[in-house]
């Protein structure tokens, strides 16, 4: 196939460039480049999305299928005016933040949608769903049924930069100072390995799979994620375990940002991590043992840096206070 993907130098669009390369397809990567280059193998055309139109002048030619990545809603909008009507598959890779409500556990594709951002809003990440939604009702209006909306959820694997993943397994790896974990053993865990949704992305396009799919992994429930990061990282220390209303009184983050905790999240979210994958397991996700997911990470993790600032977590100095606290009153 000749494949074209609008990105290819992130976490999951060089996933997809990677695996498309292996598999023998010609792919093309537009890209600036500015964090990193696309992978070796792929034609680069180095171009800047933000500048308008003029980014896609270099795009000659049809295509099989094209994958789309962004979050800005004009510039994928410029992109299907572009190149909608050269391509024979399109990939919007959506989100499940698209869904009006994250109450509800096991919730199907047919879950009420936020308002898509207006036209001429700025996306921002506050209403990053708003404008996935938006994007979504754009890429129907121009590629019909050419498209698969693959509503992504929680995406981990090696390479995670937003560590809401990688967090955990990295902490018990890191040392066996005592660790504060949220009691939260029963609430579900919901994450895709990278490599994973990659494979799905490309193989719904090899096939013409479209339409719009919850490409999300198989609950866990945090207690079981926890040990096994446990377990991975060898951690023989003691685990100081939080209600979470003491931590929100101690002015911990839910799930992401500086001192947070992450897979922990805030009231009314119980489906957000609970959602229904069946649909896209019968048309071909396939995904691997989450335990290998961890596994991996943390291997990814320790090439990283264990003690790297991070994105989402406990500072290790935020962490021993509250731990103090919590084993005092124990």
């Amino acid at each position: 196939m000749r494949i074209l993907i609008l990105g290819g130098t992130a976490f999951l669009s060089s996933e997809i460039a990677r695996q498309a390369l292996a598999a023998g397809h010609q792919v093309t990567c537009l890209a600036r480049g500015s964090a990193a280059p696309p992978p070796e193998g792929v034609q680069w055309l180095q171009a800047d999305r933000s500048l308008g139109a003029n980014a896609y002048q270099g795009v000659s030619g049809g295509w099989d299928a094209v994958v789309e990545v962004a979050r800005d809603t004009r510039q994928a909008e410029e992109a299907l005016v572009a190149l909608a009507r050269r391509t024979g598959h399109w990939t919007f890779v959506s989100s499940c933040s698209v869904y009006a409500d994250h109450s509800t556990p096991g919730a199907a594709e047919d879950a009420a949608l936020l308002p898509p951002l207006p036209a001429g809003t700025e996306s921002t990440p506050e209403n990053y769903g708003e404008s996935k939604s938006a994007i979504e009702q754009a890429t129907l209006a121009a590629a019909g049924d050419k498209a698969h909306l693959c509503r992504a959820g929680l995406i981990g694997g090696p390479g995670d930069a937003t560590d809401r993943y990688g967090y955990w397994p990295a902490r018990f790896a890191r040392d066996n100072a005592p660790a504060v974990v949220p009691d939260i053993a029963g609430h579900p865990t919901q994450v895709i390995d990278v490599r994973d949704l990659a494979r799905w992305i490309l193989d719904a396009a090899e096939r013409g799979v479209t339409g719009a799919l919850n490409a999300v992994g198989d609950q866990v429930p945090f207690g079981d994620y926890i040990a096994a990061a446990r377990t991975a990282g060898g951690y023989q220390g003691e685990v100081a375990t939080a209600p979470e209303d003491w931590l929100v009184q101690k002015g911990i983050d839910y799930w992401s940002g500086p001192d947070s905790l992450p897979l922990w999240l805030p009231p009314r979210h119980e489906g957000f991590c609970a959602r229904s994958n069946l649909a896209a397991r019968a048309a071909g996700l396939r995904t691997r043992p989450w335990q290998e997911t961890v596994a991996d990470t943390l291997l990814g993790e320790r090439s990283r840096g264990l003690d790297r600032h991070r994105k989402a977590g406990l500072s290790p100095a935020t962490e021993s206070r509250l731990a103090v606290e919590l084993l005092a009153g124990a």
